[in-house]
Parts: structure tokens; C-alpha cells; sequence
């Protein structure tokens, strides 16, 4: 299986630097690349539809400075060449408003980010199974 490049937008370092860590001990191989701000989002994507580099998967937060995950998510889902990118909303919030927003926009999954930072390793097993079943089929 080839690597598999993500591309986690989130602005909250304690959660980067533990899902770096459980991505380590996870069974694909895996790039990580990592955006801090919705606006600059946004500005990687338009490059990277120029460029033919787009991520194969995003992890995206809700709560993020200058444009939430809500308005990133429909910026992804609203452009052509972007609108099948399988998005992972990984946030904070258990809100089933939230939740139902993001579903009613096209995210494939959402995943409340774990309290206890041993429980991010379920997260990113969670994840990779989600990637393999996506090519399996």
C-alpha cells in the first residue's frame, strides 16, 4: 500500500504533537502534514489543485482562527477538485449540531478527539481502517 499523505488542520499543539506520536506506532505509512489556520487552508488548497499535489486524506478541526472547519469543509466540498477528497472532521465537539453540519456538508467521518492521549492511538486506528476499506473498494 503506498503512503498515505494526511493533511490535519488544527491549531491546538498538545493535539498535533499526540497525533503525530500515535500516528508513529500505526500500521500504514503515513506523511503528515500539518496547517494551523482555516484561511491558510483554504490558500493550500488552490495551490495545490495547481500544482496536482492535493492530500489524499484532510483531518480538519472545527474550532480554528480565521475560518472554523464548518466553512473549510464546505470550501472543499463546493470546489470540483476537491469535493471528493475524503475530510475527517477531528475535533473537540460532541455537538450533534456540529455533527449534523458536517455530515449535511459531505464529511465522511467525524471524530471527537480523545480526552486521555492513550486513546489517540484508537483514533488512528480508527482512521487507517477507514482508508483501508475506502481502497478495497
Amino acid at each position: 500500500m503506498k503512503t498515505l499523505n494526511i493533511l490535519l488542520v488544527d491549531d491546538n499543539e498538545g493535539d498535533i504533537l499526540l497525533f503525530l506520536e500515535a500516528c508513529e506506532a500505526g500500521k500504514i505509512e503515513k506523511r503528515i502534514s500539518v496547517i494551523k489556520d482555516g484561511k491558510e487552508a483554504c490558500d493550500f488548497f488552490g495551490k495545490a489543485i495547481i500544482q496536482k499535489q492535493l492530500p489524499d486524506m484532510v483531518l480538519l478541526d472545527i474550532n480554528l482562527p480565521r475560518r472554523n472547519g464548518h466553512q473549510v469543509l464546505k470550501h472543499l466540498k463546493t470546489t470540483e477538485e476537491t469535493k471528493n477528497l475524503p475530510v475527517i472532521m477531528f475535533t473537540t465537539s460532541s455537538s450533534q449540531t456540529d455533527k449534523r453540519a458536517c455530515y449535511e456538508n459531505g464529511v465522511e467521518y467525524f471524530i471527537s478527539k480523545p480526552v486521555e492521549a492513550n486513546d489517540f492511538q484508537k483514533t488512528i486506528e480508527l482512521i487507517e481502517n477507514f482508508w483501508i476499506n475506502k481502497e478495497n473498494k
